[in-house]
């Protein structure tokens, strides 16, 4: 059974697993689910990403928590913006801002998924996947 939309369960599993207060999540693998965690990662949203394999040709993707001293998720929020029914697509110069600066919208664009001000940066739209603060 293939899956509608693995960008809404990534961020689902993740938003849920935060709440949860689990130390990691697991979920199917795939292209387009490495490169918005490891958006994350870098972002400071996620500690880690890693492939896990099973079977020996399944792979999952164990993505860590990341988590404050309080022990509080440091994910406030996250928002899918660009579905399989609606794609919404920014130009470089058109990029909205989330939270007034205080988010991030990560994008994927002809150079790779990436998060807004380096698209911004490189001078490059694309789909507008989801916002996260």
């Amino acid at each position: 059974m293939s899956m509608t939309d693995p960008i809404a369960d990534l961020l689902t599993r993740v938003r849920n697993g935060a709440k949860a207060r689990k130390e990691y999540v697991e979920m199917p693998w795939s292209k387009v689910k490495v490169g918005v965690a490891e958006v994350m990662v870098a972002e400071g949203f996620l500690k880690d990403v890693n492939v896990v394999e099973i079977d020996g040709n399944k792979k999952n993707l164990r993505v860590w928590i990341r988590y404050d001293r309080a022990n509080r998720p440091v994910i406030q929020g996250i928002r899918r913006v660009s579905r399989p029914s609606y794609r919404i697509y920014v130009g470089a110069k058109s990029m909205p801002s989330v939270r007034r600066g205080l988010g991030v919208n990560i994008v994927s664009t002809p150079a790779g998924i990436m998060p807004d001000r380096e698209a911004t940066r490189r001078n490059v739209g694309g789909e507008l996947l989801c916002s996260i603060w």
